[in-house]
């Protein structure tokens, strides 16, 4: 018999991804899977079962093909007149942060869970950041138990 998943069984771990050269796309998918903890067994698609993201060099991501400059982001403020548009290597140096978290943002679920996903994606614009002591943390653990 299968045992249905309960807010108390949900253990979330610390996970870091380095985006050095890797293709934006492909990376948020992993990052939204993580996210949502599609990867566990006890996976509920009514519970956040996610796990904690850190995502460094965030700079240094890249894009395929001539979407570098094709590639338009769009902010509608609700007046009339009032819808901005912004292409990838505009945004990519006025708010690199932003494009990763658009990206990740789409590939989550459009229901009450995705705003407490996303409060676990921490973004960093180089390889340093202030989570070292929950991953050396998780480290031990893990080898205190096997």
């Amino acid at each position: 018999m299968t045992k249905p998943t309960k807010i108390s069984d949900i253990k979330r771990a610390w996970h870091v991804i380095d985006l050095k050269e890797k293709p934006l796309g492909r990376m948020a998918t992993q990052i939204a899977k993580l996210l949502m903890g599609k990867q566990k067994s006890y996976f509920v698609r009514n519970l956040d079962c996610g796990d904690y993201v850190i995502v460094i060099n965030v700079a240094d991501v890249v894009i395929t093909g001539r979407k570098e400059t094709q590639k338009r982001y769009y902010h509608y403020s609700g007046y009339p007149g009032g819808l901005r548009s912004e292409n990838y290597a505009d945004l990519k140096k006025r708010k690199p942060k932003e494009i990763i978290e658009h990206a990740v943002k789409g590939m989550l679920p459009q229901n009450k869970l995705r705003d407490k996903m996303l409060g676990r994606l921490h973004i960093y614009m180089d390889d340093q950041h202030p989570y070292e002591d929950k991953l050396k943390a998780q480290m031990s653990n893990v080898k205190s138990t096997s």
